[in-house]
């Protein structure tokens, strides 16, 4: 038995260091590769960040040139996973469709258990182009509607749009879309991405890695907060009842979705931008009513429980704002943070040592066996 102290969710336990995300959680810092989270947000774009996150720098004009041209080469899907898709049930969870369709895009790639650093590549460029392919062919697949093709002419965070809604975004909604993208890239040892790591460390393929991050992903206490948000924002329904509510809901113990954070002690500095977003979002679509609720169940937070916003609370009205199904929410956190699960599985595949931590047994230790015809 181990005389160890035991961190319940291996709270503030460092098992490895990296290079890829740096967290401030006293000053509200989210760093990657060295760069300010909101100097990306102002400067650069979903592209350009993935780049950064694969190869430590930020890419040449020519090298980002080049990157976004295999990004948009690798798009469209296999015919035959699309054919998958049109045969899964109309009722299954967007996440469980994600889960099982980066399961089948591992069977057709053709890099296949090849670990090597330019297979991995190759591979996460595939994951990262042909996740919103499949989010969003879901999203109307499921409602009978035809997949829209992914297009050449628009960027990434755009092209995710145009293929989930058939129609060309706003600007306004684009660039809101691609730092959202931005935004939610990579979180350091988040729960998924240490899943993804754990996977990768027994010298399994990245899409298994994958796989195992995105089951862990779907989770209520990881990515699928923000649905449970949103949820929370159309329980209330009206600015004038929001007061009201959330101060009932304190009074009854009632967990707050999308409030506090593991490792942040002040706010979340990408709540920062969503909340931004979720303000022009709103005006953009005449209809604030969701942003107003949302401010007003923050201070009322904030006042009661001295609780900050994370990244769930306002990405749930940012993404309602643009008519984006609440049940997508979490699959379009996917879309964004397999550019950091990817980072990090190639950065475990650079320095493996398997991961295989210890438990401290709290059971029996001299149980007697007894013959099955005596019990």
């Amino acid at each position: 038995m181990t005389t160890s102290t035991i961190r319940a969710g291996l709270e503030d336990v460092v098992v490895s260091t990296s290079e890829i995300c740096f967290i401030d959680g006293e000053q509200g810092r989210l760093l990657y590769r060295g760069y300010d989270i909101h100097d990306l947000v102002a400067h650069s774009t979903f592209e350009e960040t993935v780049y950064l996150l694969w190869h430590g720098a930020l890419p040449t004009r020519k090298e980002l040139g080049g990157f976004v041209k295999e990004l948009v080469a690798r798009r469209r899907l296999p015919a035959k996973v699309m054919a998958l898709l049109k045969s899964l049930p109309r009722k299954a969870a967007p996440m469980d469709v994600l889960r099982t369709a980066v399961s089948t895009l591992g069977m057709f790639d053709p890099d296949g258990d090849d670990n090597s650093r330019e297979a991995s590549l190759r591979k996460a460029l595939r994951l990262t182009a042909q996740i919103p392919t499949v989010v969003a062919a879901w999203a109307r697949i499921r409602k009978g509607k035809d997949p829209v093709a992914p297009s050449p002419r628009l960027g990434h965070a755009a092209n995710f749009l145009w293929m989930l809604f058939g129609a060309k975004p706003t600007e306004l909604s684009a660039k809101a879309f691609d730092t959202c993208l931005i935004l939610h890239a990579d979180h350091e040892y988040n729960a998924s991405t240490f899943s993804g790591r754990i996977t990768a460390s027994t010298l399994s393929d990245m899409y298994s890695a994958v796989t195992s991050a995105i089951g862990t992903l779907k989770g209520p206490l990881h990515g699928g907060a923000n649905e449970q948000v949103i949820r929370m924002l159309l329980e209330i329904g009206a600015p004038a009842q929001a007061e009201a509510w959330i101060r009932e809901a304190l009074a009854q113990k009632r967990r707050i979705m999308g409030f506090g954070h593991r490792v942040y002690h002040t706010e979340d500095p990408r709540a920062t931008h969503l909340r931004r977003l979720s303000a022009e979002l709103g005006r953009q679509a005449g209809d604030l009513t969701w942003y107003e609720i949302s401010r007003i169940v923050e201070r009322g937070v904030k006042a009661e429980k001295g609780l900050y916003p994370n990244v769930d609370f306002y990405s749930a009205s940012t993404y309602h704002s643009m008519g984006i199904d609440s049940d997508l929410f979490t699959p379009i956190f996917a879309a964004s943070r397999i550019s950091g699960w990817t980072a990090h599985i190639l950065e475990q595949q650079a320095h493996n040592r398997l991961i295989r931590p210890r438990a401290e047994y709290t059971g029996p230790t001299k149980a007697e066996y007894v013959p099955i015809d005596r019990r």
